[in-house]
């Protein structure tokens, strides 16, 4: 036998080991396919760039709790999008504060002049949260910073000029997204500004000049604003802008939540399509996601898998906090409207792994349709016509959360009352709902299932609903029902391949 054929058994005996888990009771709950810290607390996800075939990750992270604590930059990286390589902290709080949120760019033009010898410097964006003047009830705790890197992300620089845009006396005034302007031939940063949006540019990433506000009496204003991000999508042949806003509390099933508005910009103003307020995500567990820079046509999401509302209480042990798995975004029409779509990204068809289908199966009484299952799993349901129904994901000790659509209201909706641990804060046992925004009389609909999250994404991504849950024992069995009866033409089930 070749040394080639026994390569390939070798990846296909391991493939299929990792597709594997034993039976056990759940300990720590941490994700297998979904990225976590290796210990401590961790939130936002930031900084993302894409370069020389790397995807950075930067985090919120606090490397001395698993509750929230003084910011720094925690780092992973990855090839693929599935498989992370854990990397040193890369920014630590100094004299001007804490390292709040902010993004990373590529500077191919060195337009920063921080780049030395013909290398190209990844250049950091972020906010320094001085505590001493929150404590003193100042205005200008809260300032933007760069770092520099000349090694491809390993080593950062903090550039002495630090800060290099000052509050105007602004209490929140935080979590800079930065990106190249082509048509203008300059950066545009998108700044949280309290209540509303602030764009600002620059020639040089030091220098910046405000060009307009976004938001003052416009979608959801429960909370604060923060974590926003700005960046174009083409549709038919046209390019609209579409801005993410991360708000805090005010989210449509309470506590975290992120809003978006498609529309034109012009390098100086955004002017929304429409004043209607959506979300990406009607879960209560993706929240201050942004997208990475440097990625081409595509554009690649990833939101942090929990709420504030809870997100210091959850019952993992040395660590806390994870991210969605990474999706993709693109845009559709719905009834004249232009509507935002989330999917999960192509390369995890990479880690599918044995697959069972049923096909044309009338759905009326309560019926398993599968059962003894691996975790982490994805489950497809195809249907012509869409009438209610419910589907139960379930486990040994009789806990569930509940998936379905009521046609009435014509929602999409999570019920986790009975889905595991639930007791450590009244907020986390309720049931949430999505509108749906389809149009079609068709059901697609994708679930992901890991250890403690279900992600949601309906009529082609259309409507996405995030959730997470502590059971106490793996989900491995799977029930639907439909009072008024649903034709399923297919029902697929996957593995997938464990990445931890």
């Amino acid at each position: 036998m070749k040394i080639k054929e026994l390569h390939v058994i070798f990846i296909l005996i391991v493939t299929i080991a990792a597709c594997k888990t034993e039976e056990h009771a759940i300990v720590d709950y941490r994700p297998k396919i979904h990225f976590t810290p290796q210990a401590h607390w961790m939130n936002d996800p930031n900084g993302m760039v894409f370069y020389k075939g790397t995807y950075h990750l930067f985090y919120q992270y606090y490397p001395d709790s698993t509750v929230w604590g003084p910011m720094h930059w925690g780092h992973a990286s990855t090839k693929d999008l599935i498989h992370w390589e854990h990397l040193p902290i890369a920014l630590y709080p100094d004299s001007l504060g804490y390292i709040f949120s902010g993004s990373a760019v590529a500077d191919l033009k060195n337009t920063s002049g921080f780049g030395k010898n013909g290398i190209v410097p990844l250049v950091a964006i972020y906010t320094n949260h001085d505590p001493k003047g929150e404590k003193e009830k100042s205005t200008t705790y809260q300032n933007q910073s760069l770092a520099y890197s000349l090694d491809e992300g390993k080593k950062w620089i903090k550039f002495a000029g630090n800060p290099v845009l000052k509050s105007p006396d602004i209490t929140d005034f935080r979590d800079p997204k930065v990106m190249w302007y082509e048509r203008g031939h300059t950066w545009i940063m998108t700044l949280a500004t309290k209540d509303r949006i602030t764009f600002y540019s620059s020639p040089n990433l030091k220098t910046w000049t405000k060009q307009s506000e976004f938001g003052e009496k416009i979608g959801g204003h429960g909370g604060v604003w923060e974590c926003p991000d700005l960046f174009p999508l083409t549709k038919g042949g046209k390019t609209y802008w579409v801005l993410l806003v991360s708000i805090n509390p005010g989210a449509p099933n309470g506590g975290s939540g992120t809003q978006y508005f498609v529309g034109d910009f012009d390098g100086k103003v955004f002017k929304p399509l429409t004043t209607k307020t959506r979300w990406i995500d009607y879960g209560t567990d993706n929240y201050a996601g942004v997208t990475w820079s440097n990625t081409g046509n595509r554009r690649i999401f990833l939101g942090w898998m929990s709420n504030w509302l809870y997100a210091n209480q959850v019952p993992t042990k040395e660590w806390r906090g994870a991210t969605t798995v990474p999706r993709e975004f693109s845009l559709a029409n719905n009834s004249q409207e232009i509507i935002l779509v989330t999917q999960p990204i192509k390369e995890l068809d990479k880690i599918d792994c044995e697959s069972e289908s049923k096909e044309n199966i009338k759905i009326t009484a309560l019926q398993e349709v599968f059962s003894g299952k691996n975790v982490p799993f994805k489950v497809e349901l195809q249907a012509a016509k869409l009438e209610s129904f419910v589907l139960y994901l379930r486990n040994k000790l009789g806990e569930q959360i509940l998936i379905g659509y009521d046609k009435k209201s014509n929602q999409y909706f999570m019920d986790r009352t009975k889905s595991g641990n639930t007791s450590f804060n009244p907020e986390f046992s309720k049931v949430h709902y999505a509108p749906r925004v389809s149009s079609t009389d068709n059901l697609k609909l994708k679930l992901i299932v890991d250890v403690t999250s279900v992600e949601l994404f309906a009529d082609d991504g259309m409507t996405a609903m995030t959730d997470i849950l502590f059971p106490n024992a793996k989900m491995d069995r799977i029930s639907i029902s439909s009072g008024k009866g649903l034709n399923l033409s297919k029902m697929k089930f996957t593995e997938l391949q464990v990445i931890r």
